[in-house]
């Protein structure tokens, strides 16, 4: 088990011999007076005298908190079952999700009847009202909350083929005039939506979303290639869980996932649970991708997350949910409920990639997908001018701290806290 060192009663801190994603060899944290990283150093450069209040982390990995771009509800709440009544839920979930090792997230709407999304949306509206006149009150580098950055709509706009759990009946046509419904007053709140781009003949809607600065995603969805290009060109970034519900690799046929690995700008997001993508293909997609420059990892975590296996409700259908995975009666899989940093343990368990990538799939590649400001300079053209750099001028009581033994494999605890529950 990690040590875990009580908070320090005071800042400026040096916390030294730290391995952080980005940094070649040992690292020194330099924190001012109010808690914030202010500078990097390497321990073999350090020149001047470090602090008396100094952290030894003795070669442990380093991170911000994981960014979950794709999750659809916990302690047994669906976000797109949620009401006025749940406000105080949702403020649970983003502490309990705080302790799951998650800076922030999108709360994710599946395809349901257009009075349903709008009800949701007006909660989160609501609740962030509400959260930002609470957060003003808190010191900003104590939050011990997750942040909610908007919301993810999956669907209603998705191929009916490739639906997945998806409920046939709600299914939308991909226009303007339906995603303008759907969106209503609420546009603002929006920062993913997964479509299906082979549904719009009038190639207008990618665009309107982007002017919007909503992120469009491709998923659900039995694109081309050529379809999927089409997209890229209008305004797509990304792919909504790589290789589910939509058609797999294929040396004639490249498709939709072929189209997205080979062009630099595209990120795909990945469900590493080990029941959505088998290991292998896993191992393929992220050497494809050159990692976590093309690949983010998201739990896609249903409702019964934090909760034991069982049989759950899940719109008007029934799920069971059995050492993690969620499925329909007809053995439909309709999710999973393992927290987002499981997917950090499974690939170095699967020896897919090492410790020090598998972090940054799930802390710096999320980010970096939807250009959150909390990294810093990853908005250029390219994604070969990014820098992963993104620590300084961030709470380092928000930081994760990572081992990697033998007996116990990965493990990471929040670097200031005293709750070691979620090891």
């Amino acid at each position: 088990m990690l040590p875990v060192p009580s908070p320090p009663l005071n800042y400026p801190l040096d916390i030294i011999n730290a391995r952080l994603v980005g940094y070649k060899g040992l690292q020194r944290v330099a924190v001012n007076t109010a808690g914030i990283i202010t500078r990097i150093s390497p321990m073999s450069k350090a020149r001047t005298r470090l602090n008396p209040r100094s952290l030894d982390v003795t070669s442990s990995w380093l991170s911000l908190g994981g960014v979950d771009l794709q999750i659809n509800g916990a302690l047994g709440l669906a976000f797109t079952d949620v009401q006025m009544q749940d406000i105080a839920q949702i403020q649970k979930i983003c502490e309990f999700l705080w302790h799951q090792g998650v800076d922030a997230f999108l709360p994710t709407l599946v395809t349901t009847s257009i009075a349903k999304i709008h009800q949701s949306l007006e909660v989160f509206t609501e609740f962030q009202r509400q959260y930002s006149q609470s957060i003003a009150s808190r010191p900003f580098n104590s939050p011990n909350t997750a942040t909610i950055l908007g919301i993810h709509l999956e669907g209603p706009f998705l191929n009916p083929h490739k639906r997945g759990a998806h409920p046939q009946e709600h299914l939308l046509p991909l226009t303007l005039e339906q995603v303008k419904l759907v969106l209503g007053d609420y546009e603002h709140l929006i920062k993913i939506m997964t479509l299906a781009p082979e549904l719009d003949s009038t190639e207008t809607v990618i665009p309107y979303l982007k002017s919007k600065g909503i992120k469009v995603s491709l998923g659900h969805s039995l694109a081309t290639a050529d379809q999927a290009n089409l997209a890229w060109g209008q305004g797509a970034s990304l792919v909504t869980h790589a290789f589910n519900t939509m058609p797999p690799l294929h040396h004639r046929q490249p498709g939709l996932l072929a189209a997205a690995i080979t062009n630099p700008d595209i990120y795909c997001g990945l469900i590493a649970d080990g029941q959505h993508v088998d290991p292998l293909m896993i191992k393929l997609l992220l050497a494809a991708s050159n990692y976590e420059e093309g690949i983010f990892l998201v739990s896609d975590a249903l409702s019964p997350l934090g909760l034991e296996d069982g049989s759950y409700p899940w719109d008007q259908r029934q799920i069971e949910v059995c050492q993690g995975t969620a499925r329909l009666k007809d053995r439909t899989l309709a999710g999973t409920t393992l927290p987002l940093l499981m997917g950090v343990k499974n690939l170095v368990k699967w020896n897919i990639c090492p410790l020090e990538q598998a972090i940054a799939l799930a802390t710096i590649a999320p980010r970096q997908a939807i250009s959150w400001k909390g990294v810093s300079d990853i908005t250029t053209q390219h994604k070969s001018d990014r820098k992963p750099h993104p620590y300084l001028d961030q709470p380092v009581n928000c930081m994760l701290r990572w081992t990697n033994t033998p007996e116990e494999g990965v493990r990471w605890s929040r670097l200031f806290s005293p709750n070691i529950a979620y090891l």
